[in-house]
């Protein structure tokens, strides 16, 4: 499905490129669509994307985040070098970068949406539909449903159509619409990361008697405090998603069900509002990508030779503040990094739009822009998937063009 193939012929080639704004020659033949496997999977809580693909060309990160930067490549606990200007979580180091490294894992900086509200239900809500701003939502129409709808035969009852599936407990925006889809839970069971009451008080406990045991005590207080503050908007942004804890397993339940069964998936997974004790290399953020990062490895595995045929986006609502807070932890920003994984991505690199991180750079002077529109970028890539020609493409996003950036 995603290996490169025959150019069209000029006139279909020509009407697909039209609506990409791309030359014809890049645009390649479309797949059968029951050859392909889709699967969205949504970081709900906004994760801090400049600790996944770390900007290590960037002195101003490393200015921002005294405490919360991962090192420099070379450094203990450093960033992975993927390019001159980015590295990778070292967490991932047994997950993501050998995908990377076979070419079979690409990252998107700068993505996002225009929305600003900052909000995450707001945003999710925004991204899940996938409609223009400003004008009047529709509940009833996710992007992923009406994609089905596009890609599924019409009129022609002995074609095969795509199956969705909604790896959730309820049927989420994105696939509600026209086409019927079921949902269902895999659990991966619960779990909090972090530092607990127990294991808090077995620290303090080690420096009762010294000079550090006021600031150990005020330290986990002030922790305490801000928790009890947070949590509730932390545990609603996830809106009852997944918990990272035990991902593997559902994942590769998903992809049983996907190679045998389903062709278009989505799951989201929460945890990611990180305004308190992020941690850097190590910490609460790294446990998490650690997990996710295995989750996606273990899909991978599972899909077995699917996962040629297999295409998988990891998306947030939003990036975080690109200083961090005074809490060591950041606060909701804007652009974010996008993945995109497969057994035939075009991968082994840093795609779209980019721009250096500087002081003067940032958005609103806090936060990454967004220089790539998760509707184009999306758009882009289901042209390629799917053969969606402009018109097919406009049902799908709304006022949105293609853009074609040759994931797969």
């Amino acid at each position: 499905m995603l290996h490169r193939r025959h150019l069209l012929q000029a006139l279909g080639a020509s009407a697909l490129g039209a609506g990409l704004g791309v030359h014809s020659a890049s645009v390649l033949a479309a797949p059968r669509a029951q050859d392909t496997r889709f699967l969205l999977v949504f970081l709900r809580g906004g994760y801090d994307c400049a600790s996944l693909l770390v900007p290590t060309a960037s002195s101003y990160y490393y200015e921002t985040r005294p405490n919360i930067a991962i090192p420099r490549p070379g450094q203990e606990g450093g960033a992975l070098p993927l390019t001159p200007d980015w590295g990778l979580h070292p967490a991932l180091a047994e997950s993501m970068l050998p995908l990377y490294q076979q070419r079979q894992l690409a990252f998107v900086p700068f993505a996002g949406t225009d929305d600003l509200s900052r909000s995450h239900f707001d945003t999710q809500d925004s991204i899940e539909l996938g409609q223009p701003l400003g004008g009047r939502r529709d509940y009833r129409s996710g992007f992923l449903n009406r994609l089905v709808t596009e890609v599924n035969p019409r009129g022609d009852s002995t074609a095969a159509a795509l199956q969705p599936m909604a790896f959730t407990s309820t049927l989420p925006l994105v696939l509600r619409g026209a086409v019927d889809v079921p949902n269902t839970v895999l659990s991966a069971g619960a779990g909090r990361g972090g530092v607990d009451a127990r294991q808090a008080e077995l620290i303090a406990s080690m420096y009762r008697g010294t000079a550090l045991a006021t600031p150990v005590n005020e330290g986990f207080a002030t922790r305490d405090e801000v928790a009890r503050t947070m949590q509730g908007e932390m545990e609603a942004a996830s809106r009852n998603a997944l918990s990272t804890k035990g991902f593997e397993g559902t994942a590769r339940r998903m992809a049983r069900l996907m190679q045998s069964r389903y062709q278009i998936g989505f799951v989201d997974v929460g945890g990611w509002d990180t305004h308190v004790g992020q941690g850097a290399a190590t910490g609460a953020l790294a446990n998490r990508l650690e997990e996710l990062g295995r989750g996606l490895a273990g899909f991978a595995d599972e899909m077995g030779p699917a996962w040629k045929s297999t295409v998988v986006v990891v998306i947030s609502e939003f990036g975080r503040t690109f200083r961090e807070n005074g809490n060591r932890g950041t606060d909701h920003g804007h652009g974010t990094v996008f993945w995109v994984l497969g057994g035939g991505v075009n991968g082994g690199r840093i795609a779209g739009e980019q721009q250096a991180l500087t002081a003067t750079t940032l958005f609103q002077n806090r936060d990454y822009p967004v220089l790539n529109d998760y509707r184009s970028v999306l758009g882009g890539l289901f042209a390629r998937m799917y053969g969606l020609n402009a018109a097919a493409l406009g049902r799908v996003f709304p006022g949105t063009k293609g853009s074609d950036l040759r994931l797969v």
